[in-house]
């Protein structure tokens, strides 16, 4: 898994060690020796890892990492602050500026590793929703990639699941997070493990001992599961369990302490993992919304005739494959134009809603409904041959007909009818072409012999 690995030092000794350690394990190694040429290089290159140094002229790596987590095109790149510094309100002034690690000199070759090599994990997944969401340029754009900062982002209700079957050690723990969020405690890790996956968590926090199971499994396992595997998991491990450790983040385990916990240690390593998992939650949902709204027509909530034109095409080859029926309806409202030159475009947009919500109530879940541009529609019915397609379509047809639709908020009624076309997949040789060209020809039938009538085409 190669990276590109910024490092930052005023020292250039210290700069030669860690590019020859990150060098020799195939990374891409980029240097800087103060703080503010560090700045130019992230807001100017791609950057994956920041090895930052805390005590340098000019500006320390404190305001370095306090300026990097608050720019939206900086904030996601992950930081691991390393120094001399040793005392636990350093470390912990470090994870409040928002990195995602402290490592002390002299630096430990494997833990150095291991946890680039578990944030570079976590920055290319960041990146691939970046890139998901970047693409559609959508309105709100900044907003959904800034990534919080501070106390932004992280729920008050958070849930927590804590496995660990040691008492006194609960204890603490629940006693640390107090307020924070709500603390659900499992001291069997196999039953932890099945209420991890029921997907109603925001962190996992797993002690690293148990007398008669291996945590790591857990571990392993969450992380082979689609709804568990951005969870963000959190290693206790006791003093002497560094190879332990380097191996939870070999398999994915977003962060660790060691015993004995410093209160505000945990408490700011928690919020870290909370606010990331925020940040990628809202990307998450800024690409589901977008793709939505790709394959959604916006007027009436129906799919589209994008949608319609890919997913027809599945349903139809499926057909064939199992020889099974399917038909489509290809629906027209009457004089349409007129609807709109005598109650207005608005008026025109009300009938086309309501006639949206008549055609949901008259077909399946299974079935396909979307609008295929203007006044057209179409309903795709799989396992439904010519026959069961035209009660269905008639059913349609007498439920516009039998109640005028309201326009104009409710000032006006109007009259409407509608005109279908209908077709089924012929047993031998069809295409989809040539099923949609049966089901307009059938329309076409429709409206040539007075309208407000079904038509089934020719097989």
């Amino acid at each position: 898994m190669t990276a590109r690995i910024l490092v930052v030092d005023d020292v250039p000794a210290n700069v030669k060690l860690l590019e020859a350690r990150l060098s020799a394990e195939y990374y891409e190694v980029v240097t800087a020796s103060d703080g503010y040429e560090a700045l130019e290089i992230c807001e100017n290159s791609n950057v994956d890892v920041i090895l930052l140094d805390v005590m340098m002229p000019g500006m320390d790596g404190f305001e370095v990492c306090r300026r990097l987590k608050t720019r939206p095109s900086t904030a996601h790149i992950p930081v691991i602050l390393v120094t001399a510094l040793d005392q636990d309100s350093d470390r912990i002034t470090g994870l409040n500026f928002g990195a995602d690690d402290f490592l002390t000199k002299p630096v430990n070759d494997l833990q150095l590793l291991a946890r680039v090599k578990s944030l570079v994990r976590l920055k290319n997944l960041t990146d691939e929703l970046r890139l998901r969401v970047a693409t559609t340029r959508d309105v709100g754009l900044e907003s959904i990639l800034r990534f919080p900062t501070g106390g932004e982002g992280i729920a008050k209700n958070a849930r927590i699941l804590l496995i660990d079957e040691r008492p006194e050690s609960v204890d603490r723990i629940q006693r640390i997070l107090g307020d924070e969020g709500v603390v659900d405690v499992q001291t069997d890790p196999q039953t932890g493990f099945f209420d991890a996956i029921q997907g109603n968590h925001d962190c996992l926090i797993i002690a690293s001992s148990f007398a008669a199971f291996d945590p790591l499994r857990i571990c392993a396992q969450l992380r082979s599961l689609d709804n568990t595997r951005s969870l963000p998991i959190i290693l206790v491990a006791d003093q002497g369990e560094e190879t332990l450790i380097r191996r939870a983040l070999e398999l994915g385990v977003n962060d660790y302490l060691i015993r004995p916990l410093n209160p505000n240690e945990l408490l700011a390593r928690l919020r870290t993992q909370l606010r990331r998992k925020a940040y990628h939650d809202g990307l998450r949902a800024s690409v589901v919304k977008t793709y939505e709204m790709a394959v959604t027509d916006s007027l009436t909530g129906l799919h589209n005739r994008l949608y319609l034109e890919t997913h027809l095409a599945t349903l139809f080859k499926r057909a064939v494959d199992r020889r099974r029926p399917l038909s489509i309806l290809m629906t027209d409202i009457d004089r349409f134009k007129l609807i709109n030159d005598t109650h207005g475009h608005d008026g025109g947009d009300e009938v086309l809603r309501e006639f949206a919500r008549r055609l949901r109530r008259n077909v399946r879940g299974s079935d396909l409904a979307s609008r295929y541009g203007g006044e057209e529609f179409f309903i795709v019915m799989p396992d439904t041959d010519a026959a069961l397609a035209a009660i269905v379509a008639e059913r349609i047809r007498r439920e516009v007909a039998s109640t005028p639709f309201v326009v104009n908020q409710g000032g006006t009624s109007v009259p409407v009818t509608i005109s279908i076309g209908i077709a089924s997949v012929a047993p031998k040789e069809d295409t989809v072409q040539n099923l949609l060209k049966r089901a307009d020809e059938a329309l076409y039938g429709a409206k040539a012999s007075g309208r407000n009538k079904v038509v089934s085409a020719a097989a």
